[in-house]
């Protein structure tokens, strides 16, 4: 069984591309990308939501590993992708974050779903009066209805 597996290790590390295929320089940066994935999904969401701590500390794994994809022997470039992009949203993120908490962002939005809430309050406040103006219409010829009903009757 240790032979068969000998045999089959020696093929594959004798072809280049599969041997890069089966290597940690290929299935790390792949597995990796999570988290590049993530960040940049990150960017539609509230920023409200953004960890400045957080974003800080992955800003600087990416460029520290960036670094040091470039230094091991043999460079390795797709790694060295991974963290670029990571860095690129990470940095992203963290512009996000302080245009929203340092630089006026989150009184902006504020001030935002406050004018849409009283917009929304004007809307359904209009919708209400027209609906008891109708209402009120209806009541008033139901009753001239009965008022003519009545008169009919007395003059008969």
């Amino acid at each position: 069984m240790a032979a068969a597996i000998s045999a089959i290790n020696a093929r594959i590390r004798s072809q280049p591309t599969l041997s890069y295929f089966c290597s940690t320089h290929f299935w790390g940066p792949f597995s990796n990308f999570g988290i590049p994935i993530a960040a940049i999904l990150d960017t539609q969401k509230d920023p409200e939501l953004i960890s400045g701590r957080m974003t800080a500390a992955l800003t600087v794994y990416a460029a520290t590993f960036m670094r040091y994809s470039l230094a091991v022997t043999p460079k390795n470039y797709l790694l060295f992708a991974c963290h670029f992009i990571n860095f690129g949203a990470q940095s992203t993120q963290g512009v996000r974050f302080l245009k929203y908490w340092h630089y006026g962002g989150r009184e902006e939005a504020l001030k935002m779903k406050a004018q849409q809430g009283a917009q929304m309050a004007r809307t359904e406040g209009q919708k209400v009066l027209q609906q008891g103006e109708e209402k009120g219409k209806s009541i008033l010829s139901q009753g001239e209805a009965t008022l003519k009903d009545v008169k009919d009757k007395v003059m008969r």
